[in-house]
């Protein structure tokens, strides 16, 4: 079921890059959402490793 207090995030990518991304996630046992949302936590825990852990606040939307 749908967590209601996640945030939606739309985003327009062309055909050819759909379609890699379909290929690597089916290879790597992921939905194509499972596996944006693993590049995303890769890239934050890089990001994070080299620049110190980025806090949210309340303000933060």
């Amino acid at each position: 079921m749908r967590n209601k207090n996640n945030k939606h995030l739309g985003i327009e990518v062309d055909p050819e890059l759909h379609f890699k991304l379909h290929y690597i996630s089916k290879y790597e046992g992921r939905s194509a959402n499972g596996q944006i949302l693993y590049l995303i936590r890769q890239c934050i825990k890089e990001f994070e490793k080299e620049n110190g852990e980025i806090i949210m606040s309340e303000n933060n939307d």
